[in-house]
C-alpha cells in the first residue's frame, strides 16, 4: 500500500485518482504522521463480452443448441423490447 500525505493528495488529486483507477493502487493518507484514512480502487468494469465470455463453458452442447433454437423463434419486436416501457 502506498502512503501519501494529505498535502500531497490535495496538490496532486488528479494523478492520485489516475493511480487508483488505472494502476489499482491502494493508498493510505497520512496527516501529522499518522494514518487518517485509506483510499481503495473501485470495482473493475467489464464489457458485455467479458461478462458473458464464460457462458460458453457453462452450457452443454445440447443446452446451447436449445437456447439458440428458442432465441430464433422470437419475433423481432420481442427481441428489441424496450425494458423501460
Amino acid at each position: 500500500m502506498t502512503t501519501i500525505t494529505a498535502t500531497e493528495m490535495g496538490r496532486n488529486l488528479s494523478s492520485v485518482l489516475d493511480r487508483l483507477e488505472f494502476a489499482g493502487e491502494e493508498m493510505a493518507i497520512v496527516r501529522n504522521q499518522h494514518v487518517i484514512g485509506r483510499i481503495l480502487p473501485g470495482t473493475p468494469r467489464m464489457t458485455a463480452r467479458e461478462a458473458l465470455s464464460d457462458l460458453f463453458g457453462a452450457l452443454t452442447r445440447d443446452e446451447g443448441a436449445a437456447w439458440l433454437k428458442d432465441s430464433r423463434k422470437l419475433k423481432t419486436s420481442e427481441r428489441m423490447r424496450d425494458p423501460w416501457v
